[in-house]
């Protein structure tokens, strides 16, 4: 693909180009969120020479005329298709949350085709695909579904209280949690590139040992680092989790140069 054609993929933001980058980082969003959430570690990222994409789902924003899609399945196949253009470098897939559930898959999608290995995946505040928790929040009514998304901090109050911009937002939030929810995670094949782990050591959705458990999941390598707070700790330690990425992203390469 042209940069051309990547100015018009409606798939991927990049928000601070660093074109001499050594690899790209790519985050996934959380259920309900959107490419800006990572805006700001996009901006520290692009300080120590990484350059970031950050993935817009359909059904928000500038995407809000699409349906929202409630098929993981068919997020993943999306998601693949934009990022097989993104591969002028190597890429780090890291996901928060439903987004760390869809970067093991694009990863795993990667890794079964003849597009190539990532450098490495990275996920957050996601227990590992072994560790299995019955959750159907997406069957909930609007109610409790938005009492249930107010309790993990993530979506910002107003946009809760605020009727108009609810029924804007609860199309897509639903879509993602029923996406997620649904997923039947095949345990093989297990992942060839490492795995970091980032975790918040009081998120009600992951212990320290269901995120542990991602180690289950690939022949190679895993890195782990927890913070205090809970689901969304992303956003009490910005910095703390950018440096963490930027060390990930160095062992990552270091391993693959090693096995070369």
């Amino acid at each position: 693909m042209h940069e051309t054609d990547r100015a018009n993929d409606l798939w991927a933001r990049r928000f601070h180009p660093v074109e001499d980058a050594d690899s790209r980082v790519v985050f996934f969003p959380h259920a309900g969120g959107s490419a800006p959430f990572f805006h700001p570690f996009s901006a520290m990222l692009a300080t120590h020479g990484i350059d970031v994409l950050s993935l817009q789902y359909p059904g928000r924003q500038e995407r809000r005329e699409e349906p929202a899609v409630d098929s993981l399945p068919e997020l993943v196949d999306g998601i693949f298709a934009a990022l097989r253009s993104w591969q002028d470098r190597p890429l780090v897939l890291m996901g928060h949350s439903m987004g760390a559930v869809l970067a093991h898959e694009v990863a795993r999608k990667f890794e079964q085709s003849t597009q190539g290995t990532p450098l490495g995946l990275i996920v957050s505040g996601r227990r590992a695909p072994s560790v299995y928790r019955e959750e159907n929040a997406h069957k909930l009514d609007d109610a409790a579904f938005i009492a249930e998304i107010r309790g993990l901090s993530g979506t910002a109050a107003p946009l809760l209280e605020d009727a108009e911009l609810l029924r804007m937002i609860l199309p897509a939030l639903r879509a993602d949690y029923k996406a997620v929810e649904t997923h039947e995670p095949d345990p093989l094949p297990l992942l060839r590139c490492p795995v970091g782990v980032v975790t918040g050591e009081s998120d009600p959705r992951v212990s320290p040992a269901e995120a542990r458990a991602w180690e289950k999941h690939t022949t190679s390598s895993l890195h782990y680092r927890s913070f205090t707070g809970g689901h969304f700790f992303l956003n009490d330690h910005r910095s703390a989790v950018c440096d963490t990425v930027v060390e990930f992203v160095g062992a990552f390469g270091k391993e693959a140069a090693a096995a070369r």
